[in-house]
């Protein structure tokens, strides 16, 4: 129930009841939620309280206005992790095919090399890194750099199984606004060739993306490394690589 005691909002005490149903599956997409007259009535609260609610609600999208018939669940749409390429582990499920998605890094503050590329280069940010995996063999290496003042707390979670972009919209109340990024075909040793089971010599596709969010220009920076040889990658505008005569693969 609602705590009038809160320092929270009212409304915002609501949209977060509504929300929890939403995500328990109470409320299930499609599904017609009660009228404000009877959310007002069950949560004591004035109707211009519960408006306020439903239109926190809409503008996440999670709840839909339809004239003269009432407010309901969106339909659940399609998952595109912004922190991936393309949402690939969602395109791969849906083919059948076994792909999942592990922490190779915890989450934590931590002083970030000195590269030219990089915006937080230097400097304090939040570092995550994770492998994609398909059908068990490792298909993607994401190194992830947030800035330490836009995400309070983050390095503390545990974000094992957990949606970054998800996290991002509904903890921390930030969505894309723009960004950038540039495609190149390289070579990774080290550790990064030790996750990806590839040598010196074996050709990545490399991703360097730029995310502005809420207006914050390259609030999020991420390096993603991609093993051309396991994964059908997005069209790239332009090459530049260490490897001489690599080539992005097709199968």
């Amino acid at each position: 129930m609602l705590n009038p005691e809160s320092p929270v909002p009212l409304y915002h005490q609501l949209a977060e009841i509504l929300l929890a149903k939403i995500r328990s599956g109470e409320l299930s997409p499609g599904t017609r939620i009660p009228s404000e007259p009877a959310l007002a009535a069950a949560y004591g609260i004035g109707r211009p309280t519960v408006r306020q609610a439903i239109d926190v609600l809409v503008r996440r999208r999670f709840l839909l206005r339809r004239r003269g018939s009432g407010t309901y669940v969106r339909q659940e749409p399609e998952e595109v992790d912004l922190f991936s390429l393309a949402g690939t582990l969602s395109a791969f499920q849906k083919k059948g095919i076994s792909a999942t998605s592990s922490i190779l890094a915890r989450a934590r503050l931590t002083s970030s090399p000195v590269d030219a590329e990089n915006p937080f280069s230097g400097m304090p940010a939040i570092f995550i890194a994770r492998l994609s995996l398909v059908d068990g063999a490792p298909v993607l290496l994401e190194e992830i750099y947030l800035d330490p003042d836009l995400f309070p707390g983050l390095d503390e979670m545990d974000l094992s199984g957990l949606s970054l972009s998800r996290i991002v919209a509904e903890r921390y109340h930030m969505r894309p606004s723009g960004g950038r990024q540039n495609f190149r075909i390289g070579c990774v040793d080290g550790e990064r060739a030790r996750h990806l089971e590839t040598s010196s010599t074996t050709p990545v596709l490399i991703v360097k993306r730029f995310l502005n969010l809420s207006g914050v220009e390259s609030a999020i920076y991420s390096e993603l490394y991609c093993r051309t040889d396991q994964f059908v990658p997005p069209p790239i505008p332009g090459r530049a690589g260490c490897c001489a005569g690599a080539r992005p693969g097709h199968g």
